[in-house]
């Protein structure tokens, strides 16, 4: 199970290895900032659903900046980093929107409203930045600068996801919603409490601001789409239930304080 983390860990820690044997400046920092949880839980682009779904993330950077200390300036050098990340965030879940409130009209059992459920993960992966309007070293060297850049890359997670009801135990018409008894994918019904582990990939958008000669702040919105619909333990039937055709993924909000190693 954790052979893919394994691989990342030692391939970025290569990597890393290699940078500093080659002078290249490295940067750390911190990330933290709310979770956007989008799944089976709730109803797609609502709000309720997205507020409500909404947990929390940390975690850790490290920078690989090929800029510093190269006199031989070029493209890459000078508009792209290569970030590595460990990161945890954890998220309750609940549903919201019509449906549940279709349900409490019909007067039957509050079957979606008593079901909750959380999702924890803990990310490991890399991404890179593209910095389209500024040179680096022109950022580095400018107290006050702001580059703003796009992100692409890739992350293995370990996730641990938990399913339950307050009305007793899943798995019974009197407790369950009807779409969540049906088998699916392997798994007996619709919802499974399970450990494991799924790729995913990511987008972001942010920017970095000078704040110091040796630090910067950064803001950043975050996509990331996991290659699996079991991340908040709950997957229906998509050949019966059309509508959960779409992986769970999150949208990260994060702020962090990222601080230069070396020049």
């Amino acid at each position: 199970m954790f052979k893919y983390l394994y691989t990342t860990i030692f391939a970025l820690f290569g990597f890393s290895t290699i940078a500093t044997a080659q002078g290249i400046a490295q940067e750390v920092g911190i990330i933290f900032g709310p979770v956007s949880f989008q799944s089976d839980y709730g109803e797609r682009n609502n709000f309720d659903t997205t507020v409500g779904n909404t947990g929390f993330g940390v975690g850790i950077v490290h920078f690989i900046n090929f800029s510093a200390n190269n006199n031989r300036e070029s493209f890459f050098t000078e508009h792209f980093k290569v970030r590595s990340e460990l990161s945890f965030n954890t998220t309750k879940l609940e549903h919201f929107g019509q449906w549940v409130d279709r349900e409490k009209e019909k007067g039957l059992v509050k079957h979606l409203q008593a079901m909750h459920g959380s999702s924890t993960l803990v990310n490991l992966g890399a991404q890179l930045e593209f910095s389209p309007f500024m040179k680096i070293h022109d950022f580095e060297n400018t107290v006050g600068s702001f580059s703003p850049y796009i992100s692409l890359g890739f992350q293995v997670s370990y996730y641990s996801t938990k399913v339950d009801s307050r009305l007793g135990q899943l798995g019974l018409p009197a407790t369950t919603f009807p779409k969540y008894l049906t088998p699916s994918d392997g798994r007996q019904h619709g919802f499974s409490s399970e450990n494991g582990v799924v790729l995913s990939g990511t987008l972001g958008i942010g920017g970095h601001l000078k704040i110091a000669p040796m630090s910067d702040l950064m803001v950043e919105v975050r996509y990331q789409g996991y290659a699996s619909d079991w991340v908040d333990g709950l997957n229906p039937n998509k050949d019966l239930y059309k509508e959960n055709k779409r992986n769970d993924s999150q949208v990260w909000l994060n702020v962090g304080y990222i601080y230069y190693l070396e020049f």
